[in-house]
C-alpha cells in the first residue's frame, strides 16, 4: 500500500513538474516550434513517465524513509510531538510577519530567497525550543492549574491520582505486588514499554539465573495487571536520544511529574540529585523492621567469618546481617549478643555487636 503512494505521488510531481519546466527545456533544445510537445496535457504525460521510471529505483529509499519516519513518530512520547509542533507553527507564523516587507520589494533574489531563508531558520529554531523547553511549558501550565484551584473559594479540589513508575529491579524483587495489595500503593502503576523490553531480554538471555530472574518479572506484572485491584497503564513511548533505562525513568518522571519505584540504591541517588521524587522499596522494608537498639541482647547464630580479622557473620530471621566482634571463634555456634550500633542506609541495614561472654569477661 505504501509503495502504490509513493508511486502515485511520483506521478502527481512529475505530471506537474512536466507542465512547467518541459516548455522551457524544450526551449532551451530548440523543439519548442512542436505543436504536439507544447500541449500541456502531453507535457504532463511525459513528466509523469519519466518520474515513474525513477520510481523503479527511487521508490524503495522512499519507502524506507517514510517507515523510519513513521516509525520515530510512533516511538517519540505525545508531549514531545506536541510541544515540537506548537513550537515550529509559532516558528513559521513569525517567519511569515517577517516576511512580508522582503515579499513587496522588487529586488529579485531578495523578494524570493530572503522569505524562504527565514521560513527554514526561524521554523526549525521553533520547533526545537518548544521541544526542548517543553518540561518547562509543562510545569509552568501545571503552576497555573494549581494558582486557579487556590483562587476558587468554592471549589472542592479532587485528589490526583499520582503516577508511580516502576523500574526493572524492583518488578523482578517481586515485593511490589505484596505492596500494592495490601493497598499501601496508591495511584497509577506506570510500566514503560523499554522496562517491558528489558524484562523480555533478560528473560531471554542464556544464563539460567538471569533468565530466571526475568521470567519471574514478567509474572509478577501479570499478577499486578490482572489480580490486583490497582490501575495499570503501559508507557508506549521512548527516548531514542538515551540509552540507559534508569536515565529514560528519570525522563519520564520529569515529563509526568510521576514518581519512581526502586529498589536500586544508585537510582535512589540519581532521582535526589535531579529532583525526582522516588519511593525505595528497601527504605519501607528498613522501615517496619523491628527496632534494634545498642544495648539490647539477640540470641544469633554465628555463620560464616568477615571481612575483618576475628570478626563472624550472623543474620536476623529478616535477613538484616550483624557483625560480631570476635565471632570468629563462635562459627556454628549459636550465641547471646550485645549490639553496640546500628547502620541503616537505602541499601539496607547492619547491625554491629559482640557476644555478651566477651562482656562478662571485661
Amino acid at each position: 500500500m505504501l509503495k502504490r503512494i509513493v508511486q502515485a505521488c511520483f506521478l502527481i510531481l512529475g505530471g506537474t513538474l512536466g507542465i512547467f519546466l518541459l516548455p522551457d527545456l524544450l526551449t532551451l533544445i530548440n523543439l519548442s516550434d512542436e505543436p504536439l510537445l507544447n500541449n500541456p496535457y502531453i507535457t504532463a504525460i511525459l513528466g509523469a513517465i519519466i518520474f515513474y521510471i525513477l520510481t523503479f529505483w527511487a521508490v524503495k529509499y522512499v519507502e524506507n524513509f517514510v517507515k523510519w519516519f513513521e516509525d520515530s513518530l510512533v516511538k517519540a512520547p505525545v508531549t514531545d510531538i506536541l510541544f515540537g509542533s506548537l513550537g515550529l507553527i509559532l516558528g513559521l507564523f513569525v517567519a511569515y510577519l517577517f516576511g512580508i516587507p522582503f515579499n513587496s520589494m522588487e529586488i529579485p533574489i531578495v523578494n524570493t530567497v530572503v522569505p524562504i531563508l527565514l521560513t527554514l531558520l526561524l521554523g526549525y529554531l521553533g520547533f526545537q525550543v518548544g521541544f526542548k523547553k517543553r518540561d518547562e511549558l509543562i510545569n509552568l501550565f501545571s503552576m497555573g492549574n494549581k494558582t486557579k484551584k487556590k483562587g476558587a473559594e468554592d471549589e472542592v479540589e479532587a485528589p490526583e491520582k499520582t503516577l508511580k513508575i516502576l523500574d526493572t529491579s524492583v518488578i523482578i524483587d517481586g515485593r511490589i505486588a505484596d505492596i500494592c495489595q495490601t493497598g499501601f500503593l496508591e495511584g497509577i502503576i506506570v510500566i514503560p514499554q523499554f522496562v517491558l523490553e528489558e524484562l523480555q531480554h533478560i528473560a531471554d538471555s542464556s544464563d539460567v539465573l538471569k533468565r530466571n530472574r526475568g521470567r519471574r518479572g514478567l509474572d509478577i506484572l501479570n499478577r499486578i495487571q490482572k489480580e490486583l485491584p490497582i490501575e495499570v497503564q503501559i508507557y508506549e513511548g521512548d527516548f531514542e536520544e538515551i540509552q540507559e533505562v534508569d536515565s529514560k525513568l528519570v525522563k519520564l518522571a520529569k515529563i509526568t511529574n510521576g514518581i519512581v519505584v526502586t529498589n536500586d540504591f544508585n537510582l535512589n541517588k540519581v532521582c535526589d540529585l535531579q529532583s525526582v521524587q522516588v519511593l525505595n522499596i528497601n527504605d519501607l522494608a528498613n522501615a517496619v523492621k523491628p527496632v534494634v537498639l545498642p544495648g539490647e541482647e539477640l540470641r544469633v547464630q554465628v555463620i560464616k567469618d568477615g571481612k575483618e580479622q576475628k570478626q563472624g557473620i550472623a543474620y536476623l530471621d529478616d535477613g538484616t546481617m550483624i557483625v560480631v566482634e570476635e565471632g570468629r571463634n563462635y562459627i556454628g555456634k549459636s550465641i547471646e549478643v550485645l549490639v553496640t550500633s546500628v547502620l541503616q542506609t537505602s541499601a539496607g541495614r547492619m547491625i554491629f555487636a559482640k557476644p555478651k561472654q566477651l562482656e562478662k569477661a571485661l
